[in-house]
């Protein structure tokens, strides 16, 4: 993202506080989206199409049927967790970035790529047994709408705690090596698009300069390229965090990122690496347009108020 005079004096600390809070705040809004992503991703799992009864449909029967199921609230599955992890990984990965807008790398060649790159691997690795939990809560239901391995916890203190009492500290970071690359391509392609959307439209002078339209705009670009490239990983992802583990601690379906790959391509087609696509895009749109929106104008905010 192109620093201006403003953005630029933004101390790292300062962005970890407004990107975590951006991010939560959209978050609380798209939660819903994302569980039943989740749901959808984990539909069918290494059974060829035909041969399982599915209980979500489509977005609009599916946010129907988890509602009927867990009831309204249901919805919400996971909020706790999904803000816990929004938090940590897009508190690091703002912040990150802005220390590297501060180095001058994003103003190198192809250095937005590298950067969001590097930025989304290490938010990813921080906030791994955040979503570890928000993926078990959230594809938790009533047995007549099952979908993947059910875990039955209580809540997200008795997740982390049942999790670390039998795999150890170690398993908290289970399915790392599934997050890290969905993160990594997914901000890669995010900060990327929307520092190359912003200065686009702010070249061709849509909008009043300082306008927050120029980042609305910026975020709805971005989504869309979010989603197509990140959803293959974000399956993938899903499934390892997902999935049973034997006495070992290691995953009974998946050995690992590639192992998964291969058998989700091999037993459920190609296409079943877009499972949850609709859905996916209509999270990432407005959580991708929304956090950056936010993350925009709180560092803007920010550096009018120090100015002041």
């Amino acid at each position: 993202m192109e620093p201006s005079a403003a953005s630029a004096s933004v101390s790292p600390p300062m962005d970890f506080a407004l990107g975590a809070t951006a991010c939560c705040l959209a978050c609380v809004f798209t939660n819903p989206l994302e569980v039943v992503k989740t749901r959808l991703q984990l539909q069918g799992e290494l059974r060829s199409r035909g041969t399982y009864p599915r209980h979500y449909r489509g977005v609009l029967q599916a946010l129907v049927a988890v509602g009927q199921a867990d009831g309204l609230w249901g919805l919400q599955k996971g909020l706790t967790a999904g803000l816990l992890y929004q938090g940590l990984m897009n508190g690091v990965r703002f912040s990150f970035y802005s220390h590297m807008e501060d180095l001058g790398l994003t103003q190198q060649p192809g250095g937005t790529i590298v950067a969001g790159a590097m930025a989304g691997a290490l938010g990813a690795f921080v906030a791994s047994p955040a979503y570890l939990v928000k993926t078990h809560l959230q594809a938790q239901t009533v047995a007549a709408f099952a979908v993947g391995h059910q875990h039955n916890h209580q809540s997200v203190s008795a997740a982390f705690e049942t999790i670390y009492k039998k795999q150890g500290l170690l398993g908290l970071w289970r399915g790392v090596n599934g997050a890290v690359p969905r993160v990594t391509v997914g901000s890669a392609v995010q900060l990327a698009t929307f520092a190359s959307a912003k200065e686009w439209v702010q070249k061709h002078q849509w909008f009043q300069e300082g306008s927050w339209m120029v980042a609305l705009s910026g975020g709805m670009i971005s989504s869309v390229a979010v989603a197509v490239a990140m959803t293959p990983f974000d399956v993938v992802s899903t499934r390892l965090y997902n999935q049973p583990v034997d006495e070992m601690g290691k995953g009974k379906h998946y050995r690992g990122f590639l192992d998964c790959f291969v058998q989700v391509v091999g037993k459920e087609g190609f296409l079943a690496l877009y499972k949850g696509l609709g859905p996916a895009y209509l999270r990432l749109g407005p959580h991708t347009t929304l956090s950056l929106l936010f993350w925009d104008e709180l560092r803007q905010f920010t550096c009018q108020h120090q100015g002041t």
